[in-house]
């Protein structure tokens, strides 16, 4: 049985994230703040985080930089905070997931077996490793060389780029991205999508033209010869 870890200072929203999560199969762990959700993930085997953004003591950003310094839990923040350069940040620091308040408690569930399962599937990956001149993506190790150095790149960074590379010179459109890469239906904006691309192009650095916009529909990776 999955264990979820909810933290959020709102106990109405810990018990509704509960009750629907319960009931879904997870046993679930309750933090009302940063510092106490940091605690319970290092002293717990936990398969999921959902964690709020504004909590007192240690906000969820926060606690996220410092459940990242030994684990590797899927994390997904729950705010009312939408703004992009919020879902921005949250990526770049390592989360898997945001969803904004108000939410659809069924959905947020999806959202949590998702991730889980992009996690499971990443860990236990197959050994392929592809190369192009100076760019190297290797699927096990979850690492890409740019010109000898490792990139840094968030979570789904990765789960972006290895599809679209497992799928060389297929055109994809945003939702067909949004469904195999996010593991849901989107309830929102696919500009997700774009956001998510130009991080990538950034983190490939003179390889981001291998990444080809396809006006009016989405994306592909262009054939490595």
């Amino acid at each position: 049985m999955p264990t979820l870890l909810i933290v959020d200072d709102e106990k109405k929203i810990r018990d509704v994230v509960r009750e629907y999560a319960e009931f879904d199969g997870f046993d679930v762990i309750e933090a009302a703040d940063g510092m106490e959700a940091v605690s319970k993930a290092n002293e717990n085997d936990i398969d999921v985080i959902v964690m709020d953004i504004m909590m007192p003591r240690l906000d969820g950003f926060s606690a996220c930089k410092e459940i990242r310094k030994t684990k590797k839990t899927p994390i997904i923040m729950l705010s009312a905070r939408g703004e992009e350069y919020d879902k921005l940040f949250g990526f770049e620091i390592g989360v898997d997931d945001y969803v904004v308040k108000p939410f659809s408690p069924k959905e947020l569930i999806a959202r949590m077996r998702a991730v889980m399962k992009r996690s499971s599937f990443s860990a236990a990956g197959e050994e392929e490793i592809v190369t192009y001149k100076g760019l190297t993506i290797n699927f096990t190790a979850r690492e890409v060389i740019v010109d000898g150095k490792k990139a840094q790149m968030t979570p789904k960074e990765y789960d972006l780029l290895f599809y679209l590379v497992r799928n060389m010179n297929i055109a994809l459109s945003r939702d067909k991205l949004l469904e195999e890469v996010w593991g849901y239906d989107f309830y929102g904006d696919d500009r997700t999508v774009d956001t998510h691309i130009k991080m990538l192009r950034n983190s490939l650095g003179e390889y981001r033209n291998l990444i080809v916009t396809l006006r009016g529909m989405g994306y592909k990776f262009e054939k490595i010869c």
